[in-house]
C-alpha cells in the first residue's frame, strides 16, 4: 500500500462523500502519480480504494474508499457526450485521452453491480523503439515486408499494442509508402514520417471495424493494421488484404502460435476450416507472441515466440497438424530467427537483461531451460553456475 503522502489527500480535496454536496473526484494526480512511477494501470472501483498496477504489481493507493456515484461524476471531464450516450446503452466503453502536461491514457469503462467502474491505462507519449524493446532482429524485418499477414498474439496487458506500434514506426521512420491503422481506440499517435500515417478510431472515425475494413482497400494503404481481430469477418478481411499484396499487421488474444490458430479456426464453421487453413499457409507470414518478464535494471521487457511460415510449418498449417508447432518451435536452433519462449528466454538471459528467477519462472519447460543454458556455455553471467540450485 502506498502510504498516505501519496495518498493525494488533503484537507480540502478528498474523494470521499462531503457531509453536503456530491463527491470531489481529481483525477489529475492519481494521473500524475501514474507517469511518475511509470505504472500501467489504475484501477477505479466503488467500495475500493483507488489501485495502482506498478511492474505487474497492484496495490491500493491510500485507505479511503472510493463512493459510489465518485466515477459517474467523472464522466463529463473524460468524455464527450457521444461517448456518454454510448457507454449509457451499451454499459461499456474504450477510448483514449491526452491531458496536456501529464500525458495519454487508455480508458476502459464499464459497470459491475450497477455500479460505474474504470481502468485506465497508461500509453506513452513517445513510441518506443524495437531496440529499447529488446525485441530479436527479425521483427524489424518483418515489418518491412512487401506483403502478408503478421499476427501479434499475448494475453491482455503483455505488450501487444506496444510492439505494433514500434512495428509501425520503425516501418514509418526506414520506407515510403501508405500505412492505415484501424484501432478501438487509437493508443499512440504517430506523425508522418518517411510514411503517411493515417490512424481511424472506431466510433470517432468509422462507425464500425467492418465497415473500415470494408473499404481500406480503397485508401491505397501499402499497410493495414487493425488493432485487435475479434471475429469471423475481421480475419477473413486480414487474409484478404495479404492475398490482395498488402502487408497486414494486426493483434489477436492467444498466449502461444498454437493457441492461434485454435482461436482463429473457432471463428468459422468446421465446414470451412480445410479452406481457412489453405488460405492461412498461403498467406501467414509470421506469428509473434509474447509475454513480459521482468527487467534486471527495472520495467518490463517482451519475451517472445517467433513462428515464420517456412515450407514445414506451411505445410503443418495446411494439413492441419498445427499442434506439431510446438515441438518444432523447441528443437529451432539457438540463434535461429524461429523460436520457442525458452529459447528466447535464454538469449536475454545472456545479455545479462533478466535473472535466473524470473527466466525459470516464465519457461514453459523449466528443467530443459535449466539444462539448454548450463550446455549453452559460453556468454553466460556467471549466475548461470547455480542453475540447479534454483
Amino acid at each position: 500500500m502506498l502510504d498516505e503522502g501519496q495518498a493525494l489527500l488533503c484537507s480540502d480535496r478528498k474523494y470521499v462523500y462531503a457531509v453536503r454536496g456530491p463527491p470531489l473526484v481529481d483525477i489529475s494526480p492519481f494521473l500524475k502519480l501514474m507517469v511518475e512511477r511509470e505504472a500501467s494501470d489504475l484501477f477505479f472501483s466503488p467500495g475500493a480504494p483507488v489501485n495502482i498496477k506498478i511492474e505487474g504489481v497492484t496495490a491500493p493507493i491510500g485507505k479511503n474508499i472510493l463512493p459510489e456515484g465518485a466515477i459517474r461524476e467523472l464522466l463529463p471531464d473524460l468524455l464527450n457526450e457521444h461517448q456518454i450516450a454510448e457507454f449509457d446503452e451499451e454499459f461499456e466503453l474504450d477510448t483514449a485521452f491526452s491531458i496536456k502536461d501529464i500525458g495519454r491514457f487508455r480508458i476502459n469503462l464499464f459497470r459491475q453491480r450497477g455500479e460505474e467502474a474504470m481502468v485506465i491505462r497508461q500509453i506513452k507519449w513517445q513510441v518506443p523503439s524495437l531496440e529499447e524493446l529488446n525485441l530479436p532482429k527479425i521483427v524489424a524485418d518483418l515489418i518491412m515486408e512487401p506483403r502478408g499477414l503478421i499476427i501479434i498474439a499475448g494475453a491482455t496487458g503483455c505488450g501487444k499494442s506496444t510492439t505494433v506500434a514500434s512495428m509501425i514506426d520503425y516501418r514509418n521512420s526506414n520506407k515510403t509508402g501508405h500505412i492505415l491503422t484501424i484501432e478501438d481506440p487509437i493508443e499512440f499517435l504517430h506523425n508522418h514520417k518517411k510514411s503517411m500515417v493515417n490512424q481511424r478510431e472506431i466510433g470517432l472515425d468509422t462507425k464500425s471495424f467492418s465497415a473500415a475494413l470494408r473499404r481500406a482497400v480503397r485508401e491505397a494503404p501499402d499497410v493495414i493494421m487493425i488493432g485487435e481481430i475479434r471475429d469471423a469477418d475481421t480475419m477473413k478481411q486480414a487474409i484478404t488484404y495479404a492475398d490482395t499484396g498488402h502487408l497486414c499487421i494486426a493483434t489477436l488474444h492467444a498466449t502461444n502460435s498454437s493457441q492461434c490458430f485454435e482461436r482463429i479456426t473457432s471463428f468459422f464453421p468446421d465446414t470451412s476450416r480445410g479452406q481457412l487453413l489453405m488460405e492461412l499457409s498461403l498467406n501467414l507470414r509470421a506469428i509473434v507472441s509474447q509475454r513480459l518478464i521482468k527487467n534486471v535494471n527495472g520495467g518490463r521487457l517482451p519475451v517472445t515466440e517467433v513462428l515464420l511460415n517456412e515450407p514445414l510449418v506451411k505445410s503443418l498449417i495446411r494439413d492441419d497438424e498445427t499442434y506439431k508447432l510446438k515441438d518444432l518451435l523447441e528443437k529451432a536452433q539457438e540463434g535461429s530467427d524461429l523460436h520457442s519462449f525458452d529459447n528466447d528466454i535464454i538469449r536475454l538471459f545472456k545479455k545479462n537483461a533478466i535473472s535466473m528467477d524470473d527466466a525459470i519462472v516464465h519457461a514453459d519447460e523449466p528443467d530443459h531451460l535449466k539444462l539448454k543454458i548450463k550446455l549453452g556455455g559460453h556468454g553466460i553471467s556467471s549466475n548461470a553456475d547455480d542453475i540447479y540450485a534454483v
